[in-house]
């Protein structure tokens, strides 16, 4: 038998709070994160660790990026950690519990998202928007990268306005609430101004679906489409929330660091430096596993899609083949012992399912041109968003945040299989892309291998002795080896003496309160915007005291680009002065 949609998503009771959504809630908040805290007990990026608690340390000291030094990420994710310095001190547990709680938000949001997706289109839609949203305690916003990271309060800030987005056409919000349109358009502009190749996708598309439904709506001389949709003054609301919002953070920037300085930072050189061609973009596409997974989905849709009534035999072969490409990720734990082959097929789910999703948004566009809705056009945003943050590192690098998207499509997808399918099958399937993906996501956060770019290695957690970096841990000689360029730093340099670290892999100026005088922190291709002889050249210029070159470098790879050149041209100015374990210390004569 079929399950008719007999309830339209966007009618019948509202989703009510209860005792079981709070005990669910908090399970999720709590699992997460634990998780969180747990990776931070033992894994410490010092390479992302220093840009990001450095910056956001020169900030809380009064610099502003754009115009006092060079920025090439938009600024509200430094601005929270600046604040967090100002407010709270100096001390990485505060940042740690940071990351720890908007995770927890995080996992509850998207669950809430995933029910709202479900809701009315299923009896057990509570179950499975828990199953769905029980990978995200390992999966999560901070869980892969559990420091604070631009992407992941990025994510957030993107869940924040879907989940606004969602209520517009919830039947609890039917009446008209200028108040809360004004808010959603408010909130859609806000990942722009947490990194830009996502927001920026982010916000032009859902803006784009907003404008078409409205005019769809003015056509229709603003006749409601469906019971539960949104009247006009909410949609022009959306509009003008973020119109002002814009208006808003145009005059700030101008007024504190120039709009110019900010766009040309923020979009010119960082797309010049980041944005990858368009054939490494469509790469993940030619993945060799979508020459099976795709048919088996194709198929198995096929067998469900058919007029008559499905004998059981047909069902059933219809959910084997749509969870078999789940099913191969669960059995790559048992077939591969190398922990990056087991992240590739986990990974390989990526492709696979965008793929689904671009069909189920091509679908909704073209079965509802007549009464188009947010509902119906969610995937498209949501694909939009995803490929935007590809725009960084692409797949196996711009995940790690984006897990929570990416089970919103899912919840799609399953809500738009509800509609063709035994009722029975939607729960098992459900339940086998959630046990997978629990599973090879544990896996695959254990692993740390999203972090291979960095030593991890095996052994007991080693803390560090400075107060400031309490609550950060890591195997290995780093941290000792840190702590004794901080007690060199403190006895043997001049706290207000301008000096250059190289590459910039230690959050030396967090830990030592001092302020930033060379205006260049991190020496890499993403953010350096200067030569070598430019580096000279400005090292000559600001009387820069000191040279630091860190030779024991946790990152496995050295990032600058020319690091024979810069180092030479540099040690030409200095004299060595001190050479530490990890450290060689110059001295301007």
């Amino acid at each position: 038998m079929m399950t008719p949609l007999t309830t339209s998503p966007l009618s019948g009771n509202s989703i009510r709070w209860s005792i079981r959504d709070s005990v669910a809630a908090l399970a999720l908040f709590a699992a997460t994160a634990f998780v969180i805290l747990w990776q931070n007990s033992h894994v410490a990026v010092l390479w992302d660790i220093a840009y990001t608690l450095d910056s956001a340390a020169r900030i809380a000291a009064g610099q502003l990026p754009y115009r006092d030094f060079p920025f090439a990420h938009a600024p509200l994710a430094f601005l929270i950690q600046a604040a967090i310095i100002r407010l709270t001190g100096r001390v990485f547990w505060h940042h740690v519990a940071y990351a720890a709680i908007l995770g927890g938000l995080g996992s509850i949001l998207a669950w809430r998202m995933v029910l709202h997706t479900l809701h009315g289109r299923i009896t057990n839609a509570w179950t499975l928007a828990l199953l769905l949203a029980a990978p995200l305690t390992v999966l999560g916003l901070y869980c892969i990268i559990p420091h604070p990271s631009y992407d992941c309060d990025c994510a957030f800030s993107m869940l924040v306005a879907l989940w606004l987005l969602q209520r517009l056409e919830s039947p609890a919000y039917a009446i008209s609430n200028p108040a809360r349109g004004l808010a959603t358009g408010a909130a859609l502009c806000l990942p722009l101004f947490f990194k830009q190749n996502i927001g920026l996708p982010f916000l032009a598309v859902s803006l784009s679906v907003v404008g078409i439904i409205l005019a769809a709506r003015l056509i229709s001389r603003g006749r409601p489409i469906v019971p539960a949709a949104p009247d006009l003054r909410a949609l022009w609301a959306v509009l003008a929330g973020a119109l002002t919002t814009l208006v808003i953070a145009a005059v700030t920037l101008q007024l504190t660091v120039g709009i110019n300085r900010y766009l040309y930072w923020t979009i010119t050189f960082a797309r010049q430096r980041r944005l990858p061609p368009w054939g490494a973009m469509l790469q993940i596409y030619s993945d060799p596993n979508l020459l099976w997974t795709i048919p088996c989905i194709g198929i198995g849709l096929l067998l469900l899609r058919s007029r008559t009534n499905l004998p059981q035999w047909k069902s059933s072969a219809a959910l084997a083949l749509l969870a078999a490409p789940f099913v191969f990720a669960l059995c790559s734990l048992l077939v591969y012992d190398d922990a990056d082959e087991r992240g590739d097929s986990l990974l390989a789910l990526w492709p696979m399912l965008l793929i689904l999703a671009a069909v189920l948004a091509s679908r909704n566009l073209f079965h509802h041109r007549r009464n188009l809705t947010l509902r119906a056009l969610m995937p498209i945003i949501l694909l939009a968003a995803i490929n935007g943050t590809f725009l960084s590192q692409q797949l196996w690098g711009s995940t790690y945040a984006i897990w929570p998207l990416l089970l919103l499509l899912v919840a799609e997808l399953i809500a738009w299989l509800v509609e063709f399918s035994p009722r029975w099958l939607p729960t098992a399937l459900t339940a086998c892309i959630a046990t997978t993906l629990l599973v090879c996501g544990a896996f695959y956060t254990a692993s740390e291998e999203r972090l291979s770019y960095a030593d991890l290695p095996d052994g007991p957690a080693i803390h560090s002795v400075n107060p400031h970096l309490a609550g950060m841990a890591i195997a290995g000689p780093w941290l000792p080896e840190f702590d004794e360029l901080l007690h060199y730093a403190a006895a043997q340099i001049p706290f207000n003496d301008s000096l250059i670290l190289l590459p910039g892999e230690d959050p030396f100026y967090f830990a030592t309160g001092r302020t930033p005088q060379f205006p260049q922190l991190l020496f890499d291709p993403a953010t350096d915007p200067w030569s070598p002889q430019q580096i000279a050249e400005l090292a000559k210029a600001q009387n820069v005291r000191w040279l630091i070159v860190k030779r024991h470098l946790q990152i496995k790879e050295s990032p600058m680009p020319q690091p024979e050149t810069t180092l030479k041209l540099l040690e030409a100015q200095f004299t060595l002065q001190s050479r530490l374990a990890a450290y060689d210390i110059y001295r301007r004569p």
